[in-house]
């Protein structure tokens, strides 16, 4: 069977080629973005466009007891604006020498089918909402400009992991840490070597990160929650080894999932900072900064969501894997924000298609993971408005 063949059978597949086919790098996703527009007018979906030119789709309660539930994907690929021509290779579609953009575009073909599918229906529900946002492969800017208090939904599914039946409840922040040294006298490294008023700032700093943690710094259950990782230590030119060095620096990166063991890992590093002022007050100082670029996306102590999700795969023959992850998404935004009603949102990382060597040329999507992730997304739809 070839790849007309699996698109003219399902309707899914035939979705997300379109979508893959469109080229649409971080911050030129207009011409997907018009694309899904027009799908949405021709099958009655209510569609328009934010202030952003983010994507938003509000279909309204046909059974005002219940809640409405939104699906965020985003439209960017990592990728140019080279054309993309997909091909079926045994269960995989790929891409003609060029990423696929399966990163998120089999989220947002999951979102747009059943998007049509509930207009066509007689299914009782509390709304559907969904969210396709720009850029965030590069800067995550169209998230961070979503209106999130004209979103009636409490509950997020943000439709952007990797592997078919993963729920993820909670992520890790990003925050990057500078420490710099200045020494205060520096000299020659022979004539004035042995003043003892004079530290070269290139030690220093080695002794600051010798006393630092590296690598995880708490876990559970075999998961990592808190985590520092070096990035990089400059002090001097390795090439000039007759000079006492008067300024260092050092980077370091901390991801945690919890803010109670982030702030736990900061005052660590705030503490040793301290302590390295006290012990050269007058020879040499540190100062330390911090810069959040992703806030954590903790995990809540709800469970309605993981066990619906939990039941609706099994009852569709897909393995559930409820987990948390150490990285970013735009799971992380949502969730320290708060919808129109004042509630802060319960978002969710799911997987409805498997995508393997993604971000690269070799990116290909498993055609029979979407389909299950699609029955997957359904079963849970109806077993949320049951």
């Amino acid at each position: 069977m070839d790849l007309n063949n699996i698109r003219n059978e399902y309707e899914l597949i035939d979705l997300f080629c379109n979508l893959a086919e469109i080229p649409s790098p971080s911050l030129k996703e207009e011409k997907v973005a018009n694309w899904i527009k027009t799908y949405c007018d021709n099958n009655g979906i209510p569609c328009e466009f934010d202030n952003y030119n983010n994507v938003y789709i509000n279909i309204p309660a046909t059974d005002a007891t219940k809640q409405p539930l939104l699906l965020s994907s985003h439209m960017d690929v990592i990728g140019d604006d080279s054309p993309v021509k997909t091909y079926l290779d045994g269960d995989f579609i790929r891409a003609q020498g060029r990423t696929l953009g399966a990163d998120d575009k089999a989220g947002v073909a999951n979102a747009l089918l059943l998007a049509k599918e509930l207009v066509n229906s007689d299914i009782k529900h509390g709304g559907l909402e969904i969210m396709l946002t720009r850029d965030e492969e590069s800067g995550m800017s169209g998230i961070k400009h979503v209106e999130f208090d004209k979103i009636n939904s409490k509950y997020v599914l943000v439709c952007d992991s990797d592997s078919l039946g993963q729920l993820e409840v909670a992520g890790a922040s990003y925050t990057l840490v500078n420490i710099k040294v200045h020494s205060y006298k520096g000299g020659h490294s022979g004539i004035d070597i042995a003043d003892e008023t004079r530290e070269n700032a290139a030690k220093l700093i080695a002794d600051i990160v010798a006393n630092l943690p590296q690598g995880v710094y708490y876990s559970e259950n075999d998961e990592v929650i808190t985590s520092c990782n070096i990035g990089g230590i400059h002090s001097g030119d390795i090439n000039v080894t007759n000079i006492i060095n008067t300024d260092a620096e050092v980077s370091y990166s901390i991801r945690s999932s919890s803010r109670k063991y982030e702030e736990e890992l900061k005052n660590r590093m705030i503490l040793e900072v301290y302590e390295f002022n006290h012990e050269y007050s007058g020879v040499a100082e540190a100062k330390i900064t911090f810069e959040e670029h992703l806030p954590p996306f903790e995990k809540v102590d709800d469970e309605y969501i993981p066990i619906l999700f939990e039941t609706a795969a099994k009852k569709v023959g897909v393995k559930p894997e409820i987990s948390s992850f150490h990285a970013g998404a735009e799971t992380h935004i949502y969730a320290n924000k708060t919808n129109s009603k004042g509630e802060k949102f319960t978002p969710y990382l799911v997987g409805l298609a498997t995508v393997c060597n993604m971000h690269s040329k070799e990116e290909y999507l498993d055609y029979k993971t979407i389909l299950k992730g699609h029955e997957l997304l359904v079963e849970f739809f109806r077993a949320y408005n049951s």
